[in-house]
């Protein structure tokens, strides 16, 4: 064989061999609400590669669109949501989506640009939940643990404003979007701040927030996919990526005090 054959052979076994290895590779088209869900999964991008994956990271601003384009196919997974909270969009919906695993927990937090304690706040005071029933009725769980109210027995995960029986220093609700609780700090008392929110309006749970949940909540993130790709092995892939200690160590230096690892 001359050289130049030699050379030629060569360069078409690089070719193939770098072919057939990009084939192997699974791009994930995940979906992500702005905040830690977005900077943990880029710090995981490079990272990906050696499970199989090329991540394709899809940002969104709130959290309405993002399991209607997982539904659609436009995702292939997303990681932003609590369980109570798929659970009431695939009723609502009738979306064919299913968890395949966990990621963190991340506190919900009351704020307030007015009291330094959350003890100061007036009777009568004005507060902010957010208007979806899983984080608005986590708002006022939140509250009932603390003593505030008093919700109906039996409510579950989903109480409404409608179910408080008792309500101690006759606090107002405003019920809004839960992309929009941080801007309305300016206009209420104290507001209820979902944690990826909260990052993005740069507030910090563990320093800022005048009443929070403990990190015992059962309100932990969830990696979700279509049901047709729960047993997928890229979908398995996706979860031992997160699921690392490297990842709890990230998540402990950038967001230590205000989530938690919840594998």
């Amino acid at each position: 064989m001359s050289l130049k054959t030699f050379a030629l052979a060569a360069a078409l076994a690089v070719g193939f061999s770098a072919s057939a290895h990009s084939a192997d590779v699974k791009t994930v088209r995940l979906g992500v609400v702005a905040g830690p869900d977005q900077q943990v999964w880029e710090f995981l991008v490079p990272k990906a590669e050696a499970k199989g994956l090329k991540l394709d990271i899809v940002e969104f601003s709130d959290y309405q669109p993002v399991n209607e384009a997982l539904n659609a196919g436009e995702l292939d997974a997303n990681a932003f949501q609590h369980q109570p909270y798929l659970d009431s969009q695939i009723a609502a919906n009738g979306y064919k989506l299913v968890t395949v695993g966990f990621t963190y927990v991340a506190p919900i937090g009351f704020f307030s640009s007015k009291y330094k304690a959350w003890a100061d706040l007036p009777q009568g005071a004005t507060i902010a939940i957010p208007n979806d029933p899983t984080n608005g009725g986590r708002a006022l769980l939140l509250l009932q643990s603390n003593g505030d109210i008093k919700l109906k027995d039996g409510v579950g995960l989903l109480p409404s404003v409608a179910d408080i029986t008792e309500n101690k220093k006759e606090f107002k609700f405003l019920e809004v979007d839960a992309a929009t609780t941080a801007s309305a700090l300016a206009d209420v008392d104290a507001a209820a701040v979902n944690n990826n929110y909260a990052a993005v309006n740069k507030l910090d749970l563990a320093k800022d927030a005048i009443l929070r949940e403990s990190k015992d909540s059962p309100y932990a993130n969830i990696i979700v996919v279509q049901e047709k790709d729960k047993d997928a092995a890229w979908a398995k892939a996706l979860v031992e990526l997160y699921q690392t200690p490297e990842t709890a160590a990230f998540i402990e230096k950038n967001y230590g005090g205000s989530t938690f690892p919840a594998w």
